[in-house]
């Protein structure tokens, strides 16, 4: 490993400390007997100058190089209120490890182009900003399930029956067989339960579906709880808690990289516990308030969504929705049988939702009964079925969609900017 110090740990009281770096030429400018090199590494960036009075031999390695170049390069810190952060190098040597004489990614490329050639636009220190906020929430989410008491599983990525819908689904062929692309791993983190009680799980999920709305992905992480004896209520404040130390630890350790993206911090700021709650009458009566063309037992979409979310500075819960509209294992609720037990956490600023979740069916008669109600096969569920024959307890549980999460915290204008090779139906390359 090359002995190194990374861009961002170089600090105005380093001040003549000679040091070794290594990264890609980000910038670059020449002016008179001077070259101006902006290094890029992981960490930041920071710029290198080569004099031609300090080192001839490292100038005029300097003056060749071309944009994305990798090198080494050696030189003492100095101090300078003009350069980025504050501080430059005055570099003497340089050892240049690939030279790159054209680079395809110039500052008016288009988006389309830059999805084509996403396997160059990663390097981009924004891009690289997305991903370390992504990476932070994960890591916060790690951190409190932790501390409350949640076991991590692995549950498996091909099924045999579907989640949410078999029009959603991805289909192949397993061997002599056919088999599904996991939409959510929840069916298998309730068998879970009944050994571990509180458990989770992160893995990709799968949806057949064509939209093309700005916060639809068919390939996505999805970041999902089951616990048993907990009830719709339980698990909400359970989702509050955890969004909101995702959010305010991200805020904690990722502050540049978050105001990089949005100036205002109000929202994320405010996501704090307890989340505003509001039945599904509520919100449709706030909707039609507005104008909006809905009626009771209508789904809500993007557009309706992003119309209640003007309501609220902060994430919600809507709660209580036609159970018609909502999934089979949601469990009906006893005191209006037109309704599941079943709950969306939406963000603020129209990006809407962010989690979905519900209290899960207990009883073996009423999911027979409701498989059967939306055609499908309860042979297709024998196991899944059997779990509420042999103990079944009250549980709840939800998903989470990362790339949702990290639109919002960022402000993005689209998903896809917050995966970091994007599946949509339009792109599957590369």
């Amino acid at each position: 490993m090359i002995d190194k110090i990374y861009c961002a740990e170089i600090k105005p009281e380093m001040e003549r400390q000679r040091i070794k770096l290594a990264g890609w030429v980000y910038r670059k400018r020449e002016i008179k007997d001077k070259v101006f090199i902006v290094l890029r590494d992981s960490s930041g960036i920071i710029q290198i100058v080569f004099k031609e009075e300090l080192s001839k031999e490292a100038y005029g390695k300097a003056r060749k190089v071309g944009i994305e170049s990798s090198i080494i390069a050696e030189g003492v810190v100095k101090p300078d209120p003009r350069a980025p952060g504050g501080v430059e190098i005055q570099g003497d040597r340089i050892e240049v490890i690939s030279n790159v004489e054209f680079f395809p990614i110039t500052k008016d490329a288009s988006e389309e182009f830059l999805l084509d050639v996403r396997h160059l636009h990663l390097r981009s220190p924004k891009v690289a900003a997305i991903m370390k906020v992504k990476a932070t929430l994960m890591q916060a989410a790690r951190e409190w399930l932790l501390q409350d008491g949640w076991y991590e599983v692995f549950p498996p990525i091909f099924l045999t029956a579907a989640v949410e819908g078999g029009s959603t689904l991805f289909k192949l062929k397993y061997f002599d067989k056919t088999a599904y692309l996991s939409q959510s791993a929840q069916l298998y983190l309730e068998a879970a339960i009944f050994g571990l009680e509180k458990v989770w799980s992160l893995t990709p999920s799968f949806r057949a579906e064509k939209s093309r709305t700005r916060r639809h992905l068919t390939e996505f992480w999805h970041l999902e709880l089951e616990a048993a004896w907990m009830d719709l209520w339980d698990i909400m404040k359970v989702e509050e808690e955890l969004v909101s130390y995702m959010v305010q630890r991200t805020l904690e350790l990722r502050r540049k990289e978050v105001e990089t993206f949005r100036k205002d911090l109000t929202t994320l700021k405010n996501a704090e516990p307890p989340f505003p709650r509001i039945s599904y009458d509520e919100a449709i009566d706030i909707l039609q308030s507005k104008g909006v063309q809905i009626e009771w037992g209508e789904d809500m979409g993007a557009d309706e969504e992003r119309v209640l979310t003007q309501e609220f500075d902060r994430p919600f819960f809507v709660y209580g929705y036609p159970k018609h509209i909502k999934a089979f294992y949601m469990k009906i609720d006893p005191e209006d049988e037109r309704k599941a037990l079943a709950a969306d956490m939406l963000a603020p600023e129209g990006y809407g939702e962010i989690i979905g979740g519900s209290q899960r069916e207990d009883s073996y008669e009423k999911l027979v009964q409701r498989i059967i109600e939306e055609g499908m096969d309860p042979k297709d569920y024998e196991w899944y079925l059997d779990l509420r024959k042999y103990g079944s307890v009250p549980h709840s549980g939800f998903g989470l969609g990362v790339e949702r999460l990290v639109a919002w915290v960022l402000k993005l204008d689209h998903i896809k900017w917050a995966t970091l090779f994007p599946r949509t139906p339009a792109r599957l390359y590369p």
